[in-house]
């Protein structure tokens, strides 16, 4: 199964400092995770977010069944990009790019995850059914929290 990319940008009508020490937190991803995964960080959430930096989660993604997710964060460039990478979890490769870029009015974010789950055939099965359209609902939700946040950008 080849690799998956999700792709979102959005606008928000704040500074990228501001934008920044949201995104940054790992404390904010319960606010902009659905509730139906049930997210929790078990561990390593410490400020300020550093290379190397392991946080560990547990996340009910199917049937309420709670699994282990263990990212690293790979790099780290304040404020304005951050990489953070599945050790443990539910995919066989998980790469996510945080991007954040002044613009006028405002921050442009941008994320990027590059994915692939495993079990071949069966996975492929199982992207298309399920698992690419829970990803897209997550980042939509995500979405409307941001705007929740920072409010609309014009």
């Amino acid at each position: 199964m080849s690799t998956r990319t999700i792709h979102r940008i959005q606008n928000l009508p704040c500074s990228i400092a501001e934008a920044w020490e949201f995104i940054s937190n790992p404390g904010n991803l319960k606010l902009i995770t659905p509730s139906f995964l049930n997210f929790e960080i078990m561990s390593g959430g410490e400020l300020p977010m550093f290379p190397g930096q392991i946080i560990s989660y547990r996340v009910s993604p199917v049937l309420g069944i709670s699994i282990s997710w263990v990212t690293e964060i790979t790099h780290v460039q304040e404020p304005f990009y951050f990489v953070d990478e599945q050790r443990i979890g539910p995919y066989r490769f998980w790469h996510h790019q945080h991007f954040l870029r002044e613009v006028p009015g405002g921050v442009e974010m941008r994320d990027r995850v590059h994915y692939k789950l495993s079990f071949g055939v069966l996975g492929r099965v199982i992207d298309h059914m399920f698992v690419s359209r829970k990803l897209g609902q997550i980042f939509d939700y995500r979405f409307r929290k941001f705007e929740e946040v920072f409010g609309r950008y014009n």
